[in-house]
């Protein structure tokens, strides 16, 4: 167990200068724009340049249901990095950016931790390159202009009623999840009902991430619904003329961020849509981009396997074209532990049949990930207080279910920590044995596609929904939207729509609320069960214990 704090060993960082991190790719000074001297942005005409390179190989890597004794699936996902790093290949990692609300809230940062992290730490998880405040001022410009529309005149018709574009903010702020706008007279517009979300559940940010280049992006924009008329036709954001000026100022974010790891190598740090309501994933620009410039791409996708693997694969490799070669699961005793009953409290105890039991969680997802043809390795995030026995339990239940688990101590050592697990992904990735292919085909109808996507991986009985939400669904195919892949927005504890259902349930189904298109993204939203677009602050936020030392430095962060 390290002495010191993460953002202790972040500061203690010997970085580099972020134009030798480019050098080790192949990326001329020239084409990289400095945000200082550890951190940069990859120009668009380099990147434009690298399509006829063949691709690396891509390594996903993701996790059992996260509970709160802690998973590590960035951490994992560094340290895997750097490992490949040290056993001869050229490796880089692919992350999201954080968000200031779980910084500031409950959650904390998103660089990793320990000895496997992404410097610069305190950068990465606050204002960073500005990407999220570029895509802040964009969603919100298209607010003003729908509000600004209505007040001159309202030449589209738009149903106030039904205007469905809310505003977002980056921060935890409870009080603005449902709010009265235009009060205060005619000067200021007409009164109606509206509300903020937070920023990664922007429908802007899950379209920057899944963008291919500066036109993708605008005609992206210009696709997205924002309100309806009386009849109920669409508006689109082309139709208020706001896509173009949106591009603009996206122009800077939509370029990927290249920073290192604490053991010097590249990470490209992109985007950060919710892994509840958007696809979770980092952006499409930086993953291809790192897959020309690399051998291996170490990414990762947000929460458990239910839902950031299964929206990895069936959302943005499918439209991105990409074709991963392996996937890593991660685990730790503790998350184990509680999956077989363990409260928080009693963890520190062994108990090698709690973890037994707990395997049944990590045994579906294992399951899971297989069903999409990729060749899985279970990666044993350790603690100090992890017993044989209980290790043994993990790796003989593994073994029994067809492949091996591998025990990984990154956090305290580093890429060193997790070599094994290294040569266990070189070895499947370079088998040939993936054979990928989606969970559902395009031409699958929508409600076919939430109920396969609940039978095969949350192993439901079955989907349910209400004649209202089945008729939006078969009114968007008539539209032309039924190719579309879907989103599903449910809670990331359990395999259920109950947060408390722990392990491996059966007998339930899953209830579909409402559904959103998301017509820009390119992908409809099935909403299961109680699902917060904008969380509130815990009772006790990480932003009171976030300040600067007499130094200078800041305190706080994790």
């Amino acid at each position: 167990m390290s002495q010191f704090s993460d953002i202790e060993i972040a500061r203690a960082a010997d970085k580099l200068p972020i134009q030798e991190i480019g050098a080790r790719l192949g990326i001329p000074a020239a084409d990289l724009l400095p945000y200082g001297h550890d951190k940069a942005k990859v120009g668009q005409r380099f990147i434009d340049g690298l399509k006829d390179r063949p691709d690396g190989r891509l390594i996903l890597v993701t996790a059992i249901n996260p509970t709160p004794a802690g998973e590590g699936k960035t951490t994992t996902t560094v340290g895997l990095g750097d490992a490949l790093n040290r056993i001869g290949k050229n490796a880089a990692i692919c992350i999201r950016e954080a968000s200031l609300g779980p910084n500031f809230g409950m959650k904390g940062g998103a660089a990793g931790g320990g000895y496997a992290q992404v410097v610069p730490m305190e950068d990465m998880n606050l204002h960073f390159t500005g990407d999220f405040h570029a895509i802040t001022s964009a969603h919100n410009l298209l607010s003003a202009m729908i509000d600004n529309h209505v007040y001159w005149g309202n030449d589209l018709e738009i149903d106030t009623r039904r205007i469905v574009w809310r505003r977002v903010v980056d921060m935890n702020d409870r009080a603005l999840r449902q709010i009265t706008a235009s009060l205060g007279g005619v000067t200021n517009g007409f009164p109606r009902e509206a509300g903020f979300d937070i920023t990664v559940a922007s429908e802007v940010m899950a379209i920057l991430c899944l963008a291919t280049d500066l036109d993708d992006l605008q005609r992206r924009l210009g696709d997205m619904i924002v309100a309806y008329r009386r009849d109920k036709t669409p508006v689109f954001a082309r139709d208020l003329k706001a896509d173009g000026a949106m591009t603009v100022l996206l122009r800077d974010a939509m370029q990927p961020n290249l920073v290192q790891t604490l053991e010097n190598n590249p990470a490209f740090v992109h985007g950060g849509p919710f892994a509840n309501i958007a696809h979770g994933c980092n952006s499409v620009i930086a993953t291809k981009t790192a897959l020309k410039l690399s051998d291996y791409v170490v990414t990762e996708a947000g929460f458990g396997a239910d839902l950031g693997a299964e929206k990895f694969f069936d959302i943005k490799c499918r439209k991105a074209g990409l074709r991963p070669d392996a996937a890593v699961l991660v685990a730790t005793i503790r998350a184990l532990k509680m999956n077989g009953g363990v409260a928080k409290a009693d963890l520190g105890g062994a108990d090698a049949e709690a973890v037994r039991r707990g395997c049944a969680n990590l045994g579906r997802h294992l399951s899971n990930l297989k069903g999409f043809g990729v060749p899985v390795v279970v990666a044993i995030n350790h603690f100090s207080g992890d017993t044989p026995a209980e290790i043994t339990a993990v790796q003989d239940y593994v073994r029994e279910h067809g492949a091996e688990a591998v025990v990984c101590r990154h956090w305290a050592e580093g890429g060193r920590g997790v070599e094994a697990l290294a040569e266990k992904v070189v070895r499947l990735a370079e088998s040939g044995a993936a054979s990928f292919a989606p969970l559902y085909e395009d031409g699958m109808g929508l409600f076919d596609k939430i109920d396969t996507v609940a039978r095969r991986i949350y192993h439901a009985d079955q989907a349910i929904a209400d004649a209202t939400v089945r008729q939006q669904l078969h009114a968007w195919e008539a539209q032309g939207y039924g190719h579309l892949p879907v989103c599903m927005a449910k809670t990331q504890y359990s395999f259920t729509t109950d947060p408390t259902l722990r392990g491996a349930p059966v007998g339930h189904d899953v209830p579909v609320r409402e559904v959103r298109l998301s017509a820009g993204a390119g992908f409809v939203v099935a909403v299961c069960g109680d699902i917060m677009t904008m969380p509130g602050l815990p009772r006790e936020p990480a932003a009171e214990r976030i300040r600067l030392s007499e130094a200078g430095h800041v305190e706080g962060l994790f």
